[in-house]
């Protein structure tokens, strides 16, 4: 399958901020760190990829407009716009932990049209476009697992350490409950069979627009479902994200509202 032209562009400036993130992981405690909230922490490594994105992706749509975990919404002269995490996953990070990435989806008409989540310590990149399936670089197509039973399947959620009755809700009905730290990485596993659902929102705060956006494109290529917890259908933008096959969907739709 020939890569889309705009996968192209969007992986060369991952794979960019992709090298700069590397040497900062592997130098970590000279990292300069400040604290956003409770458990929310933003690094240089964070704002220098962030801004090699903006920089690269500017290059080749001069136009559009870009939503930036760091630099916020930025307005060019097209709605078009990416919405960006340079590094989604930064506590993980700045722990030293391996499972952090790089996430970009586009949205155009108010649609995700593409996406890209890069996963640089593992080298694994995962990508889609509307209507052209969802795939891993070396042309790997993805497909979400087949399972039909709770019992059988590996679920991640963001909520595992908030109080939260969802938790105890799911944890004996499923084979593992497990909270990664990294939701767009979370959504590219359900995309790939690896986990079979995830949930992420919370009573205090949700996963953002630029943790959901390309890994919900991904999940929906890949065959997946992918809707606010309660099941409406935009999770983009209101901190609530519930996702798997269609199986797993519905039947953590009903634990998780009932």
């Amino acid at each position: 399958m020939a890569t889309p032209a705009i996968i192209t562009v969007m992986s060369r400036a991952a794979e960019k901020a992709a090298r700069s993130l590397i040497r900062d992981f592997y130098e970590v405690e000279n990292l300069q760190i400040s604290v956003k909230g409770p458990g929310d922490f933003v690094s240089a490594a964070d704002k220098r990829a962030e801004q090699i994105l903006h920089e690269e992706l500017l290059k080749a749509k001069p136009d559009y407009s870009f939503l930036m975990e760091e630099s916020g919404e930025i307005k060019g002269k097209s709605d078009n716009r990416f919405i960006i995490d340079p590094l989604d996953g930064t506590t993980n990070f700045l722990h030293g932990i391996p499972h952090w990435c790089i996430s970009i989806g586009l949205e155009e008409d108010g649609k995700l049209t593409a996406a890209v989540v890069l996963d640089p310590i593992k080298d694994e990149m995962f990508y889609a476009t509307k209507g052209g399936g969802a795939w891993m670089r070396g042309n790997k197509r993805l497909r979400v697992s087949g399972r039909k039973d709770l019992a059988m399947c590996v679920v991640s959620s963001n909520d595992m350490f908030h109080k939260d009755d969802r938790y105890k809700n799911i944890r004996p009905l499923v084979a593992s409950l497990k909270s990664f730290g990294a939701t767009a990485l979370d959504l590219a596993y359900v995309a790939a069979g690896r986990l079979d659902g995830y949930y992420g929102g919370s009573s205090k705060q949700g996963p953002q627009a630029w943790d959901i956006a390309a890994g919900a494109l991904i999940v929906r290529e890949a065959g997946g479902m992918v809707t606010e917890i309660d099941g409406k259908s935009n999770p983009v933008y209101n901190q609530n994200v519930l996702a798997g096959n269609e199986h797993v969907h519905a039947k953590l739709k009903d634990i998780l509202n009932s």
